[in-house]
């Protein structure tokens, strides 16, 4: 019997998660703010993986000025001022903005008798909208679920867990107005509140207001748990106003070094927009020779430098980057692009300055479990400037969240403009089609992926294990054997998949051999050593040898009932039935839909005497969906018994 699918599926979702774990999402975010481990000899890599230290708790910034205070602006800048950023005259020339900030009403008090029961104009309920939109929710209508609990919370505004859960889904499908209108401000957590400050701010600079935006930022600065995502954001907005006295403020002297370290990269820049190259060069420099964090601020340093006519260095410092432990896809682009005369990428304007301090503090929110702030972040970050980059960033972090519709929808709008960008999204849309079994709509979106990049070996590597789960073995085996992936120094991964495609076209001894490369170039691995051993005690090949494989593979990864199931009938093939039963059992409770390993459990049950217990077992094999070949075998076990000597139905114990 050929090795079930149900292990080659698991193989391959592992395979696939492998290759294109998290994607490309750090192409044009601020140098360095994501990295990855060094890839395996002789294995594709992952496309670049987020990775942060943990850091310490976010520093609280205090109000310095009451809310009557003016703040005063910087005197006039050096260059022309950007679109959207005022200046106000003053009789002693000095640009001012005036704060003035409110307190927020309060909310009503919530009555002690619905009466009449609040409806909207169609006669729907508070509650029906409430309970379509918390459904919406559920099966990931995010935009529809987002307007049900708005139009809730406008026939209930005294309620505020209904306006809290209204802001909140506004957020996460991305309708920022919407979220800036019903943001909490009373009897909230500063989760809350604070978030509703950052996103009113943020939403008058994104609707061409960037003075009402500073005003309230200079008035009270954005505390926890927000405060890092407002320091990094504030500089640019202030900028943006005019206000350069509180752009180019040097930032605290004490908080958490990493979330410092890039406020002063935020500060380098902009001291470079004002012309001030000499504080801006000497600052990123210092940046880029920090230890330990110095690698983030490589590929900032270096576009600097090849801004202001040095290339040579620049060229240097992308060298020194890329010859380092950590390898950056973007810093690598930057020395290819360097090194063929490519033009520099300009400073960021003040928008885009402000898009990419959104996603930093998105990123260290990421590494600090903050997926939710995350994606208020990065949507704020998209409403300031559309980049495909943060597209795929904030699809990462909605499918950590278990939005996978909304996750889908961010990978679908990233477009060809930039094929590496674009070949990633297409392939990690196609994992997230390939975990719902929505194999051929993978299959498109591969197919796309390889169109955009077709020389990019893990494309090729995620395409064939899908060829393999949609059993197009050949077509499988094709790809293995061509010059992407069939190399002198190819990895585990390669073996194994060759391996199983041999194996599926019952080439039993080639497939023996790339599956034992697999296991000598990774001894450990769970699934290697749980497909040679099924193969060879299923076989009957090396029944010992593959028993000893599967005991391997089930302490390597205990919790894996597919994996028990192959060690128990491994057990059963060595005629140890009583333990086969036990082993069997304890597989049934992790996969009790699997249909192989109620087969399996079956045949111990028959070989131990419990025969009643067998039929009814293989019985259920039949309403889970077999293969046809398992259909067949199972409906013979039920009519004669494993032994073809009687009729098993109706057998006593």
């Amino acid at each position: 019997m050929i090795a079930s699918r149900s292990r080659l599926f698991a193989a391959s979702l592992t395979v696939l998660a492998l290759a294109m774990a998290q994607g490309a999402a750090a192409q044009d975010l601020p140098a360095g703010s994501f990295q990855t481990d060094p890839e395996p000899a002789g294995q594709p890599g992952p496309l670049i993986q987020p990775k942060f230290e943990p850091s310490p708790p976010a520093i609280i910034l205090r109000p310095d000025q009451t809310h009557e205070d003016a703040v005063p602006g910087a005197a006039p800048a050096e260059d022309e001022p950007e679109d959207g950023a005022p200046q106000v005259d003053t009789p002693n020339g000095d640009p001012v903005i005036d704060v003035v900030i409110n307190d927020p009403p309060a909310a009503p008090p919530i009555p002690e008798i619905w009466s009449p029961i609040p409806t909207d104009a169609e006669g729907r309920s508070a509650y029906g909208l409430y309970l379509a939109g918390k459904l919406a929710l559920m099966t990931g209508e995010g935009e529809k679920g987002a307007d049900w609990l708005a139009q809730a919370n406008a026939l209930t505004p005294e309620q505020p867990r209904i306006r809290e859960q209204a802001f909140t889904s506004a957020l996460l499908s991305g309708d920022l107005d919407v979220a800036a209108r019903l943001a909490p401000t009373a009897d909230a957590s500063p989760a809350f509140t604070e978030g509703g400050r950052l996103i009113s701010a943020i939403q008058n600079f994104v609707h061409g207001d960037p003075r009402a935006a500073n005003a309230a930022l200079a008035g009270r600065p954005i505390a926890a748990p927000h405060s890092r995502a407002g320091l990094m954001v504030a500089p640019w907005i202030a900028a943006a106003a005019g206000d350069w006295t509180r752009a180019l403020a040097a930032p605290p002297a004490q908080g958490d070094a990493l979330t410092l370290a890039f406020a002063r990269q935020n500060r380098a820049l902009l001291l470079e927009k004002r012309r001030k190259f000499a504080e801006a060069e000497s600052e990123l420099k210092a940046l880029s020779d920090m230890p330990t964090i110095g690698a983030l601020f490589h590929r900032s340093y270096g576009e600097f430098l090849e801004r202001r006519g040095k290339r040579d260095e620049a060229l240097a410092v992308y060298q020194a980057a890329v010859e380092g432990q950590v390898v950056d896809l973007a810093t690598t682009r930057a020395l290819v692009r360097a090194r063929s005369g490519g033009r520099p990428p300009a400073a960021p304007d003040f928008r885009q300055g402000a898009a990419q301090a959104l996603t930093t503090a998105a990123a260290q929110a990421v590494a600090e479990r903050g997926n939710e702030f995350a994606v208020v972040y990065l949507r704020l970050a998209l409403n300031l400037r559309e980049d495909a980059a943060t597209q795929i960033q904030l699809a990462q972090v909605l499918d950590r969240v278990g939005l996978k519709a909304a996750a889908r929808t961010a990978l679908s709008r990233v477009g060809p403009q930039d094929p590496v960008l674009y070949a990633n999204a297409r392939a990690q849309l196609a994992l997230s089609l390939a975990e719902d079994e929505q194999l051929d709509a993978a299959l498109t979106e591969l197919r796309a992926a390889a169109a955009a990049q077709p020389n990019d070996a893990r494309i090729a590597l995620v395409m064939a294990g899908q060829l393999l789960q949609l059993e197009q073995h050949q077509a499988a085996l094709d790809l293995l054997n061509g010059p992407l992936l069939n190399t002198a120094n190819q990895g585990a991964q390669i073996h194994f998949l060759r391996g199983v495609a041999l194996e599926s076209l019952n080439r039993i001894p080639e497939a023996e051999a790339e599956l034992w490369a697999a296991h000598q170039a990774d001894p450990n691995n769970a699934d290697t050593l749980n497909y040679l051993g099924y193969l060879w005690v299923d076989r009957g090949l090396r029944v010992d040898q593959g028993a000893g494989l599967l005991a391997q593979a089930h302490a390597a990864d205990p919790e894996n009932g597919n994996i028990q199931d192959s060690l128990g009938w491994a057990q059963f093939k060595q005629g140890y039935f009583d333990s086969a039963v036990v082993t069997l059992e304890e597989a049934a409770d992790k996969e009790p839909a699997n249909a192989e390993i109620n087969d399996h459990l079956g045949d111990a049950y028959w070989r131990v005497g419990r025969r009643r217990e067998a039929v009814w077992l293989w019985n259920r094999v039949l309403s889970l969906d077999p293969d046809a070949e398992r259909k067949a075998d199972v409906e013979r076990k039920i009519a004669n018994g494993l032994d073809d000597a009687a009729p098993a139905t109706g057998v006593s114990q």
